[in-house]
């Protein structure tokens, strides 16, 4: 009976796996290759965005003045200029709707946002331009479909950064996609809601393009921060991180400054710290709204500034520690050391691992306490006076999404993630992640623009840097990554550099002891012909009959 060659093949890898693992950890394989790069055609047009589409494998970069479509291997296929136009942040409305008092000048449009509409094959493309605007673009072309601007409620932010804003796209199958929007609002609060719902309607050019889902007189989707919260923290905003939706919920993950006593201390400072946000998907009054601080530590070193996310699969050894489910999501977080300053974050950082459940039973476990009457609301940019729970006779389910009391929540006590790997010299700045063969794998960039290929098995081994690879020419790599359709290719950029990395580099060893030494659960050695073989050469071998 045929067997599976690399059965037998598999065991000597996994034993010179663990074999190999701490002399990974001191010092990782160091590559220095060539990678197919586009980039940036002018000085002033910078990269902000990434996305793919799963479809078709074409890559959307959102930059200064232009969005672009380009081929997996990084051709420009089309090209659309969205700047520089005539404006003044000053201007609200802005010049194109109303006339403005405050001189115009040549404004560069930062990319704030890039999403693709698969439902309607579109793309949402926005900017910093007049007040925020969208341009909804064709994905064929980059035609413009529409531009809406001539409501308060197609202006989604006046800040100029580029990672200030972040969206999320419920679908429905019979009814309109729905974008929740998450944005800084830089000191104008009574212009732009932090976070709110709005309609995806089919046509782009429709009346309610990025109306929110719901609003009456007393009530609407969205939240606004209080202009009494400035008087307490005059430069007070929440910057957004990252962003997913999963099972009946969105999430984001926030940056933002509070008030605390530090130790031994009678008088206030300001901190920053992290949050996850969380929203029912279908509660258009937004009472579902909750905040949980979130971090890590290792060896008493306090990891508290996020700096990137994304939502993976936990594989199977992860799993097996972490006493979850295959499957289940787990986020990769970035956390930089200290507090104090949002933008100087030091260069000591952690990989950190969030099991996705525990955060939700967390939520759960607050929600009960407080409608049993316990505590506060505990949501101090929101509440500035402390406003007791109040005690209700219901039942808290896991899908419970808020009534209109005891909303919107906070929890005091921080969740921690699980740290699987640190680095002090040279800070991680983005992180991707998927599963091959039972591994989790996450693959962090650095503000010098190197690559990390790090492996993640669990509590016990934590975490394996099996590869460091020099991607960009200079740093820092961006948060926006992306995988090729068929998850063999990585792209990745800096603020003038996008590159496309393969996943795997197995081609360099040429030996069996490089190959199962590297600790790369992508490469096999095949002893019949004494040659490397990749992951999808593993499977494709077959024992010849005897």
């Amino acid at each position: 009976m045929a067997t599976t060659r690399w059965s037998w093949i598999n065991i000597v890898t996994q034993i010179a796996f663990v074999t190999t693992v701490s002399a990974l950890t001191r010092q990782s394989i160091q590559t220095k290759l060539n990678f197919t790069s586009f980039y940036a055609q002018h000085s002033d047009w910078t990269f902000n965005h990434l996305v793919v589409d799963v479809r078709s494998g074409h890559i959307y970069l959102g930059a200064v003045n232009r969005i672009y479509k380009l081929s997996e291997d990084l051709k420009i296929l089309v090209t659309h200029q969205t700047g520089p136009s005539e404006d003044n942040p000053k201007c609200y409305p802005p010049s194109i709707v109303q006339p403005c008092n405050d001189q115009l000048v040549l404004t560069n449009n930062i990319n704030k946002m890039l999403l693709i509409d698969y439902k309607e094959n579109r793309l949402i493309a926005c900017g910093s331009l007049y007040q925020g605007i969208c341009k909804l673009l064709r994905l064929d072309d980059l035609f413009k479909l529409g531009e809406p601007s001539h409501k308060k409620e197609h202006y989604l932010s006046g800040v100029n950064e580029s990672g200030s804003v972040f969206g999320v796209i419920v679908s429905h199958n019979n009814l309109d996609d729905k974008l929740f929007i998450a944005t800084s609002v830089d000191g104008k609060p009574e212009y732009f809601p932090t976070i709110s719902s709005r309609k995806l309607t089919k046509d782009s050019e429709a009346d309610g393009m990025f109306a929110y889902v719901f609003h009456d007189e007393f009530v609407a989707s969205m939240i606004k921060i209080p202009s009494d919260t400035f008087t307490i923290i005059p430069d007070f905003d929440i910057y957004y991180i990252y962003g997913f939706n999963s099972g009946n919920y969105v999430y984001f993950l926030t940056l933002q400054p509070e008030m605390t006593f530090p130790p031994g201390s009678a008088t206030k400072e300001q901190v920053y710290t992290s949050k996850l946000v969380r929203l029912c998907k279908e509660d258009t009054a937004f009472n579902s709204y909750v905040e949980v601080p979130i971090g890590c530590e290792k060896n008493g070193v306090e990891y508290r500034l996020l700096q990137a996310a994304y939502l993976s699969k936990a594989g199977s050894i992860l799993a097996k520690s972490l006493g979850i489910k295959p499957g289940d999501d787990i986020l990769f977080t970035i956390f930089s050391k200290g507090q104090k300053r949002k933008l100087n974050s030091l260069d000591e950082s952690a990989l950190c691992v969030f099991v996705l459940k525990d955060i939700n039973n967390r939520i759960k476990e607050r929600l009960q306490s407080c409608y049993k009457g316990e505590g506060t609301l505990d949501l101090a940019w929101l509440k500035v006076k402390d406003i007791p729970c109040g005690n209700a006779l219901i039942t808290i389910a896991d899908d419970f999404c808020g009534l209109d009391m005891n909303a919107p929540l906070g929890v005091s006590e921080m969740v921690r993630g699980l740290p699987v790997f640190t680095e002090d010299r040279d800070r991680m700045t983005s992180v991707i992640a998927y599963v091959y063969k039972n591994h989790s794998l996450a693959f962090v960039g650095t503000k010098s623009g190197k690559l990390k290929k790090i492996r993640v098995d669990g509590t016990e081994s934590g975490a394996v840097q099996y590869e460091t690879i020099q991607v960009v020419d200079s740093g820092p790599i961006l948060r926006d990554m992306a995988f090729t359709k068929n998850e063999e290719q990585l792209f990745i950029m800096s603020d003038k550099q996008l590159t496309r990395v393969p996943v795997e580099l197995c081609g360099q060893y040429t030996t069996c002891s490089e190959c199962l030494g590297s600790g790369d659960p992508h490469c096999g050695w095949c002893v019949l012909h004494n040659t490397l073989r990749t992951g999808a050469e593993q499977e494709g071998e077959q024992e010849e009959p005897s």
